[in-house]
């Protein structure tokens, strides 16, 4: 890790006062960011009216960016701030900045857990053994904050899409890539949009798959729909369909910003299960990301436990297994631990007592 800490003088601090065209002109700027950090995603998943975001500049250059969910109930006069793969702290075409990131942990401390009195609940967008995830432990830790792993982590499989097309295809798992091959001479067609009429024709083939084979999840799909609806521009989602004799088959939701794209939803019906179509689909979606300068495909997540057939579907890709690195927090005094602590119970109690699933991007 290099770099001196800029000097707090040197640096400019914008706290709130966002619109959603200003937010997604900042965020345009980062390498890091991501779905979970749009205005669109905070607006349809937790309201504007529980959204906060604070800014680092340097002589009118954007160096971080954090959109923060609020949350506080009535009659307690203390609360949590809330960041989900935040802060974006490095700037396109640029290597992470150590100091940048102490800077901005800093100001997310002082802002949030000093003035506010909230606890704060930090998960970087960052994997556990990375370089990314060693700079951003030293910045939490010079902050004061400390790992809560009971608040649970992310694991999911990354594949690096750097490599030529061949060397990609020679990692894939033998028997993955003989259904790719199947697939391959299926005639099957691709259709990418970032349009709503695709987004519905998902919508028409998970209500199907939900109906032939339900299962439990925690995913929206339709407010991933309204979440399209406001985003704009490069931010929008992108839907990938397959076609056979014209008929959508099976289809994929991806987002892709900065140099990450994630698998966000996923549906198919019998015919796509025949013809392979799901091989087929995440094949094509990745070279077509990669040619639009995607570096890694995050697929989305899993679960050896609640979803078997998922996981090793997954697996086959040939990408990396990686855990997420664990959220981080600070109490803004005795009742914002308090509110962390039973916020690590229920999810504790949620994961005894739920029942095996699919996820919906399976």
């Amino acid at each position: 890790m290099t770099g001196i800490a800029p000097r707090p003088s040197s640096l400019d601090t914008q706290i709130d006062g966002q619109t959603a065209e200003s937010w997604s002109r900042i965020i345009a700027q980062l390498a890091d960011a991501n779905i979970y950090q749009t205005w669109a995603y905070g607006a349809v998943r937790w309201g504007r009216r529980h959204l906060s975001h604070l800014v680092i500049r340097r002589q009118g250059q954007v160096l971080a960016a954090a959109q923060l969910r609020i949350i506080q109930l009535p009659f307690i006069p203390t609360g949590i701030a809330y960041l989900r793969w935040g802060p974006m702290c490095q700037i396109k075409r640029e290597p992470l900045d150590t100091a940048v990131v102490v800077a901005m942990v800093a100001r997310l401390r002082q802002e949030y857990a000093e003035r506010r009195g909230l606890a704060l609940h930090i998960i970087p967008n960052a994997f556990a053994a990375s370089d990314h995830a060693a700079v951003f432990q030293y910045a939490l830790a010079e902050s004061g904050l400390h790992p809560e792993p009971a608040l649970g982590h992310y694991r999911t499989v990354v594949v690096d899409l750097e490599p030529a097309e061949e060397d990609m295809r020679m990692r894939l798992d033998q028997k993955w890539r003989n259904q790719l091959n199947r697939s391959e001479k299926n005639n099957l067609v691709l259709e990418v949009s970032d349009g709503p009429e695709t987004y519905r024709e998902f919508l028409r083939l998970y209500k199907a798959m939900r109906a032939r084979k339900p299962f439990d999840t925690s995913v929206n799909v339709h407010q991933f729909a309204r979440i399209q609806e406001l985003l704009s521009g490069q931010n929008c989602m992108w839907t990938f369909l397959a076609r056979t004799d014209g008929n959508a088959i099976g289809a994929l939701v991806c987002s892709q910003m900065g140099d990450t794209a994630i698998y966000l939803l996923g549906a198919t019906n019998e015919k796509a299960m025949e013809l392979k179509a799901a091989n087929f689909l995440h094949w094509r979606a990745m070279m077509w990301l990669k040619d639009r300068g995607a570096r890694w495909y995050d697929l989305g997540g899993i679960d050896s436990v609640a979803n078997p057939g998922g996981y090793h579907f997954k697996i086959g890709f040939g990408g990396n297994e990686v855990t997420q690195f664990p959220p981080y927090v600070t109490c803004g005094g005795v009742m914002g631990e308090a509110m962390l602590r039973g916020m690590a119970w229920l999810r504790r109690r949620r994961t005894l007592t739920v029942k095996p699933s699919v996820r919906a991007s399976s």
